[in-house]
């Protein structure tokens, strides 16, 4: 193929730079044998469908209706999150931190970016950025702001630094409310950010304004 029959053929493409970059390299390296498409495609079905955020709202969402639950997940948080039949186990590192009036857990790995990805996929830009992982420590509720949540002021925030060996799930409060909603109505609240620590739950009137756009 010839550059200008290379131009020709993306001319009409709805793809965007990047996917097309990305398309590229899989060829090449197909081509090359480096990798298996149908390898591939199972690893991004897997992300896609299997592990994620989806998978750390059920636990959450969980341990809001059964005390029960939510004891065993503060005590061993990889055998409770285990418990619930998730496709992808997730390993023997998951701390569970419960969030309270007076004290809110934060998230961050300063020397890369550990990531509890069975429960909450893959980490997201910012999560990997050197600015939050030097700021986190250092500034926290600045950090906060800068994610829009302000904290009461008399709130702490105390700070865990996932390694390879230790990751967290952070426990949010349950949004005011809710207690008339189902397990599954509750996982809906549940946000990404509210489990690293930078965000809270969504609210049930902020979950039906959504719904209803």
């Amino acid at each position: 193929m010839t550059a200008d029959d290379h131009h020709v053929h993306d001319h009409g493409s709805e793809l965007s730079d990047m996917q097309l970059r990305v398309r590229a390299l899989e060829t090449i390296l197909t081509e090359k044998g480096y990798i298996d498409p149908a390898a591939l495609d199972a690893i991004v079905e897997a992300c896609e469908t299997q592990i994620g955020p989806h998978n750390g709202a059920r636990v959450v969402a969980r341990a809001w209706v059964d005390p029960d639950f939510k004891r065993r997940l503060l005590e061993d948080a990889t055998k409770a999150a285990n418990s619930l039949g998730h496709v992808s186990p997730v390993g023997a590192h998951l701390i569970a931190l419960e969030n309270t009036p007076e004290l809110h857990n934060l998230v961050v790995c300063t020397l890369c970016s550990c990531y509890p990805w069975e429960v909450l996929g893959l980490p997201p830009v910012w999560y990997k950025s050197a600015p939050y992982r030097s700021r986190a420590v250092i500034d926290p509720k600045g950090v906060l702001a800068d994610f829009g949540l302000k904290l009461p002021e008399q709130t702490k925030v105390r700070i865990w630094d996932s390694t390879a060996e230790t990751r967290f799930l952070v426990l949010p409060m349950r949004p005011e409310g809710s207690a008339e909603l189902s397990e599954e109505q509750l996982a809906e609240l549940v946000t990404r950010d509210s489990m690293v620590g930078t965000g809270l739950p969504k609210s049930p009137a902020d979950a039906k304004r959504g719904a209803s756009r």
